[in-house]
């Protein structure tokens, strides 16, 4: 579906962030130096970076998908992107999910819910969501499959793996990520398409690499076990040409496409 704002509606200047409980954020006091033209350089210099990071890994540049990530930035930076032809968005919140879907219904949205997910937001994923990046625990895959099924929907999912030593990082444990493959056959309701993971935040490249390296040779596993695990989502402003050097068939990008938040 064509984006089309209201006709009372006039172009906004400055892009601004978004704060989901109503009002403007902290950093949206402050007048932010991009407006949509920044954006489109953006874009370019993103899309020209990751087929950089795939000529030198010797990958077709066809195999990685760009995930533009819209937290805190509001209705009108969004549209902005869907005019540059963009129509997936990841967010964080569920809820800044719920606060731009309506304003955006005309756009033809994809929202992916790539954040840490609680159980009770399942009724909400399962009605606006098309994918959700960080299923980690067999709760939230019950959660969701109840709710799917009141929907009558199904929905993509990506397994989260925690492959960083930070505490802060979600994340199902490696060692058991097989057995949790296994009983989400149980879902029908939840297509899995493959693994999502955070890396450590670090200087040193080899340690960020390695945790890219670990969810390759995790998917690599899993697929010699009969799990066809096609996609791996991993990568963010900061890292991603490490992430596709590691393999990566998506990264998420936020700040390097619509500025600092």
């Amino acid at each position: 579906m064509a984006c089309h704002p209201p006709a009372s509606a006039s172009p906004a200047p400055l892009i601004p962030a978004f704060s989901p409980q109503g009002g403007r954020s902290e950093a949206s006091k402050m007048r932010m130096s991009m407006d949509p033209s920044h954006l489109a350089a953006n874009l370019d210099d993103v899309r020209r970076r990751i087929a950089q990071a795939c000529r030198e890994a010797g990958r077709d540049p066809a195999e990685v998908a760009l995930l533009p990530v819209s937290k805190t930035f509001g209705p009108e930076a969004i549209r902005a992107a869907v005019a540059l032809g963009l129509h997936r968005f990841g967010e964080n919140r569920v809820q800044e999910i719920r606060d731009k879907a309506g304003p955006l219904a005309d756009c033809g949205i994809a929202w992916v819910v790539i954040g840490h997910l609680q159980t009770n937001k399942a009724k909400d994923v399962a009605r606006l969501a098309s994918e959700v990046q960080s299923l980690d625990r067999p709760e939230l895959a019950e959660a969701l499959q109840h709710r799917l099924e009141i929907e009558g929907r199904e929905l993509d999912v990506l397994v989260q793996v925690k492959t960083s030593p930070e505490e802060s990082k979600h994340g199902l444990p490696p060692a058991a990520l097989e057995g949790f493959l296994e009983r989400l056959r149980d879902f029908p309701r939840l297509r899995v398409r493959g693994l999502m993971t955070m890396a450590v935040q670090s200087d040193d490249p080899a340690a960020v690499r390695a945790c890219f390296r670990r969810l390759r040779e995790l998917r690599d596993a899993m697929r010699a076990r009969g799990h066809a695990l096609p996609r791996l989502s991993m990568g963010m402003s900061g890292d991603f040409p490490l992430a596709i050097a590691e393999g990566a068939t998506e990264v998420r990008i936020g700040t390097a496409l619509f500025g600092r938040r």
